[in-house]
């Protein structure tokens, strides 16, 4: 089964290319408000004032600028200590900066934003908070101190964006939480389907070689021990002659198992010679009849026939010691039917033992592999009243018209 990686980079989580984006919104906005706010108190002061002014907002901008790589770096907790003095540097020469030149003052959305991405815990609110009340007393001054809304103001602000901000926070630590859980879930699921496909694939694996090997050796070691028993006459000449043919027939399932798994003559070819192939593998005289008008069938309802009859047939070869043994296959117009009689010793399906390494597995594995395509499975036999296995598919697709015609013949 193919795998794929479920985990995305952190980088590529929905909630850090939004908040890349708002940095960058918040750095663009300090850098305008900054050359509006100079150009504004340039305009409006002496020449001598201008000096010093326009040096420390050129020695705040390049506090910023540093501050704000080291926050878009994320580094580890312990290097965090490293923003320690530039923050503060940066908070003392702005608070410095917008007392001196008020006209500064809209700038402090940018560094309000900039002190919480760099600071968790009470240092974030002492940061914004320093920023919150040198903007208030710088436009307090500016007011000539007399508009207590001048003072009033960028307090109340820096309260309301601290409790905005705490929520995106939670919001955001919350989305990253629920993320994380989604993703360990897509995990887990794509290990539990790795599991229960490698589960699924072991379970058909052994049923294709209980079908074909398995059964096959079974049959030519009664064939051998036959011969031994009987050596020299003729007829052990013949049982080892017939244990050498499905020998044979046992290499090249075993090299199909190999090769792609796939069934000699299954693909192509009428089912009834496909399906009697199978069956005289262990009975010789076995008949194979069809009921109703053939039809064209998926590739896995042919597969699952011709194993179901296989092992069917070899079951009859070790167990039943039949005198008449025959399949017959019958088209519905909705499915197709499989009964495998013949009329040995019988036995009681309710007191069969469980698979186990003396065998004991065949009636499971025909039973599974029709039940996987959704049809059912049944076993009419007691003792010395021979036995019907009897099968029946659900045709619930349409299959390959190329196959018609084999199929009709």
């Amino acid at each position: 089964m193919p795998t794929t990686r479920l985990r995305p980079e952190p980088g590529n989580q929905p909630s850090n290319r939004i908040d890349g984006r708002l940095d960058a919104v918040v750095h663009s906005g300090f850098a305008v408000l900054m050359v509006a706010s100079a150009v504004r108190y340039v305009m409006r002061h002496s020449p001598a004032d201008n000096l010093w002014t326009v040096a420390l907002a050129i020695a705040v901008c390049a506090l910023y600028a540093v501050t704000a790589v080291l926050a878009h770096r994320q580094p580890r907790r312990g290097r965090q200590q490293l923003w320690i003095p530039w923050m503060v540097a940066l908070v003392a020469a702005w608070a410095a900066l917008v007392v001196v030149a008020p006209s500064f003052a809209w700038c402090s959305f940018a560094i309000f934003f900039l002190t919480r991405t760099a600071f968790r815990g009470w240092s974030g609110y002492v940061a914004g908070g320093a920023t919150a009340a040198a903007t208030a007393v710088g436009l307090f001054r500016m007011s000539d101190w007399t508009d207590i809304a001048m003072l009033l103001g960028p307090l109340a602000a820096g309260a309301l964006l601290t409790l905005i901000y705490d929520k995106i926070e939670r919001d955001a630590a919350l989305q990253r939480r629920l993320f994380d859980d989604v993703t360990q879930a897509q995990e887990q699921l794509a290990a539990k389907q790795r599991e229960a496909g490698i589960a699924t694939e072991r379970e058909r694996v052994s049923r294709e070689i209980h079908d074909t090997v398995t059964q096959g050796l079974a049959s030519s070691l009664l064939l051998l021990e036959a011969a031994q028993r009987s050596w020299p006459a003729e007829t052990a000449h013949d049982d080892v002659r017939k244990a050498t043919d499905l020998l044979r027939r046992n290499l090249a399932d075993t090299r199909s198992l190999v090769h792609e798994l796939s069934a000699p003559g299954l693909e192509t070819g009428p089912l009834p010679e496909a399906l009697e192939h199978a069956a005289r593998q262990y009975v010789d005289n076995i008949n194979v009849q069809v009921t109703g008008e053939p039809q064209p069938l998926p590739s896995e309802v042919r597969h699952a026939l011709l194993r179901v009859t296989q092992s069917a047939a070899a079951n009859i070869k070790l167990h039943a010691h039949a005198n008449h043994a025959s399949v017959t296959v019958g088209y519905l117009p909705d499915a197709v039917t499989l009964d495998v009689f013949d009329d040995g010793r019988g036995f009681d399906p309710a007191a069969v033992p469980p698979p186990s390494a003396n065998g004991g597995y065949g009636l499971r594995a025909m039973r599974q592999r029709v039940e996987q395509l959704g049809g059912e499975l049944s076993v009419e036999s007691s003792p010395g009243e021979g036995t019907i296995i009897a099968a029946q598919f659900p045709l619930t697709r349409p299959a390959d018209p190329e196959n018609a015609p084999k199929e009709a013949r």
